[in-house]
């Protein structure tokens, strides 16, 4: 049901490149690019995940509540994932581990603040 979700920045080009080596981790790549607006990635087997400098032109914003889950195929991956994104400078919002029955995640700020998980739901 969900094709893309987006997440807003105000350095696209620094958000991109954080996202290139982020999103490679797990096969992704980009597959859309609009003007300095907005770039779109996937790996080929689900919804896509971009990052968009705000229509309205307004400073991009960090929305309290929201969040943009991941699902990356294994608890390696989460690991993996959480790691880069440390290692890229994002922050950590909640380290790589068992958060109720099988799911599995980890939580991080991307360099513009926004929220992400990188789960995986089983062993």
């Amino acid at each position: 049901m969900i094709g893309y979700t987006l997440v807003g920045s105000n350095d696209r080009k620094k958000a991109g490149a954080f996202y290139d080596a982020l999103f490679g981790e797990i096969g992704g790549k980009r597959v859309m690019e609009d003007g300095d607006r907005l770039i779109l990635w996937s790996n080929g087997q689900g919804p896509m995940v971009g990052v968009v400098k705000p229509y309205d032109g307004n400073t991009a914003t960090v929305g309290n509540g929201n969040m943009v889950a991941l699902a990356v195929g294994s608890r390696a991956n989460v690991d993996k994932i959480h790691a880069k994104a440390m290692s890229l400078g994002g922050a950590d919002e909640g380290a790589p581990g068992l958060r109720g029955g099988n799911f599995y995640g980890g939580y991080f700020r991307d360099l513009d603040g926004n929220k992400f998980v990188a789960f995986h739901m089983g062993e």
